[in-house]
């Protein structure tokens, strides 16, 4: 039964002690919803008019439960902030990381503040055509950054339907750009004399961005050997090693710092395990101590590990180019792209080209594209092969000298 009523509060006078009873300014209406669940909310502060707007709620209850009423339409009705709210929620049920979902929602909220969104029912296919042109002729954002805003916005679409709570998502059909027509960070992998040269200055040199040269070669190392992240790397424990003296080490993951929010195993390289012996009996670390504190998630601070690699990709350059034996092969050797942080064609080796090397380094090695793809823990081949595997100029050549010659003419 719906019925009106006045809300009260009791105070108590501090000196006499004596309670009292004070009425709401409005009334409130008590009533159940389509599916029976009871919902009280603030009518008015007239009695009659408070009366009539709780009849007319329960009017609309019974034509929803009628089915003369899509529950849809009143969804649509609310606030759009009220549903982006909801959604926030629903990310965190998900066990996102709070970076994340800050990104996403910071992303799609952009987009209804630039169109002044105030209902959901107002979302247009032009306008966030409109807001995705802004961001890239305006703001100067790449087409793989605009790509990311869009891929929000119709993740967001895509749960208000799912829930009921618009009819359809209108943006769907709008397709992302091409981002080969727009690379601004590339990364190209290291080759082997690149890499050791590099080991050879961190383990060498000073300490920069946080770190003692050993530190850094050991990260370097482990990096380019595992394929891990830099927030992956940077959880790392001695309890996340196992088996350091046996045939097979490996290295546990836990699934929170994994970017597939899974617990993961990686096998260790014998060599790489043995550096990694070496380098803890001069490190000594705790048992439970971060051994590279790169990363805020587990308490150390966010290193610029980019800084870091062109640091020492830097110094190992100049000792490189000091090697030259003439005038003549210098000249030739500060041309070369060999140990440049960027290339000449605008390819970066960054923190995160480790990664690009190991994979590279996989398929050099014949490793079959599915293994690959599992050390690699990437859930579509497809980034595994196209993106994070790169094939040199003469590996290409090979390639096409492997095909059969033309026949002879009789």
């Amino acid at each position: 039964m719906a019925n009106i009523y006045k809300k009260y509060t009791t105070t108590v006078d501090p000196v006499t002690g004596k309670k009292t009873k004070t009425a709401s300014p409005k009334w409130w209406g008590r009533y159940r919803d389509a599916i029976g669940v009871e919902r009280r909310i603030s009518l008015a502060t007239d009695k009659k008019v408070s009366q009539l707007k709780l009849n007319e709620i329960v009017e609309k209850v019974k034509q929803e439960k009628l089915g003369m009423i899509d529950p849809t339409e009143a969804e649509m009705k609310k606030p759009i902030q009220t549903h982006l709210d909801d959604y926030e929620q629903h990310l965190k049920t998900k066990n996102n990381e709070p970076r994340y979902i800050q990104e996403v929602i910071g992303k799609i909220k952009r987009c209804i503040e630039y169109n002044q969104w105030k209902r959901i029912s107002q979302i247009k296919v032009t306008e966030v055509e409109n807001f995705l042109l802004y961001l890239r002729e305006e703001e100067g954002l790449s087409i793989q950054t605009s790509n990311h805003y869009l891929k929000s916005l119709k993740a967001f679409g895509n749960w208000l339907v799912k829930n009921q709570r618009n009819k359809t998502n209108v943006i769907n059909g709008i397709a992302t750009l091409n981002v080969q027509t727009d690379r601004r960070h590339d990364r190209r992998p290291m080759s082997m004399d690149e890499f050791l040269r590099i080991l050879h200055v961190a383990e060498t040199g000073p300490p920069a961005v946080g770190l003692t040269g050993l530190d850094r070669a050991m990260l370097y190392l482990l990096a380019a050997w595992t394929g891990f992240r830099r927030g992956e790397l940077g959880s790392l424990t001695l309890r996340n090693f196992v088996g350091l003296d046996t045939e097979t080490p490996f290295i546990t993951l836990n699934a929170t710092y994994s970017k597939r929010r899974r617990n993961d195993d990686q096998v260790l390289h014998p060599d790489v395990a043995e550096r990694f012996k070496a380098w803890l009996a001069i490190r000594q670390p705790g048992p439970n101590e971060v051994l590279f504190p790169i990363s805020e998630k587990v308490g150390g601070v966010d290193r610029r590990t980019s800084e870091m690699m062109a640091f020492d990709l830097n110094f190992a350059r100049q000792v490189w180019l000091s090697e030259a034996k003439d005038d003549a092969e210098r000249q030739t050797r500060l041309v070369s792209d060999f140990l440049r942080y960027q290339d000449s064609s605008g390819k970066f080796a960054d923190f995160h080209s480790l990664r690009h090397t190991f994979i590279t380094n996989l398929c050099r090695a014949n490793v079959s594209p599915k293994v690959a793809q599992q050390l690699a823990r990437h859930s579509d081949i497809r980034l595994t092969l196209n993106v994070y595997s790169h094939a040199a100029h003469d590996e290409r050549a090979a390639g096409i000298n492997a095909l059969p010659g033309l026949p002879s003419k009789k």
